[in-house]
């Protein structure tokens, strides 16, 4: 037995490129095209579970109201708090701060931005969820619709990778991670098994 979770970034908010965190910026019109042709034809789950911020959130209501699925929106799944630099563009906060900038990519668990979430409580809140999420199925195909700061956690937690390396996975907008979850006997197997692609 095995279950599926297909892990869905949103696409393309309102206002384009930016450390957007918490704020809840729509979809442009390209993030819905992006995520209409990245499910288009396809339905192969049982139910979708989003975060609540409705760049995601309005995506997965309009997916499961077309194929009739079973819809959860989880404020755990919710992207890293920004703090400060939520809402400004990479080459605004490095104007700002070079040095700042720079220092929480090096050591993002000891640089955090002011008044954002630290990374490791981010990692906490997004590992619990997974958990949870996990540990409530068996051998569903489940998608869920989240960010990419939320797909990098759950990803370096299925390769075991150190949590201060997860911003060396690049999430494109609407792209699609599959996990697989192998669950016969007393511990869970997960796998990676294909990584920012298409179905």
């Amino acid at each position: 037995m095995a279950l599926v979770i297909d892990l869905m970034r949103h696409g393309e908010p309102q206002g384009g490129m930016r450390y957007r965190g918490q704020l809840d910026d729509p979809l442009s019109a390209l993030g819905w095209q992006q995520m209409r042709c990245a499910t288009e034809n396809k339905q192969p789950w049982q139910k979708i579970v989003s975060s609540t911020l409705i760049r995601c959130a309005d995506f997965a209501k309009e997916l499961a109201d077309k194929h009739g699925i079973s819809l959860q929106c989880d404020s755990a799944f919710i992207e890293i708090g920004f703090g400060d630099w939520e809402g400004k563009t990479a080459s605004e906060l490095e104007q700002e701060n070079k040095k700042a900038f720079y220092a929480f990519y090096d050591d993002p668990i000891k640089n955090t931005p002011a008044n954002a979430e630290s990374l490791l409580a981010f990692q906490r809140r997004i590992q619990k969820a997974w958990q949870t999420l996990v540990q409530s199925h068996t051998d569903n195909h489940i998608l869920l619709v989240a960010h990419a700061g939320v797909i990098r956690v759950i990803l370096a937690e299925v390769l075991a990778m150190p949590l201060e390396a997860m911003f060396r996975i690049q999430v494109p907008y609407a792209a699609i991670s599959r996990v697989v979850i192998h669950n016969e006997g007393p511990r869970l197997y997960p796998q990676l098994q294909f990584h920012a692609a298409s179905l």
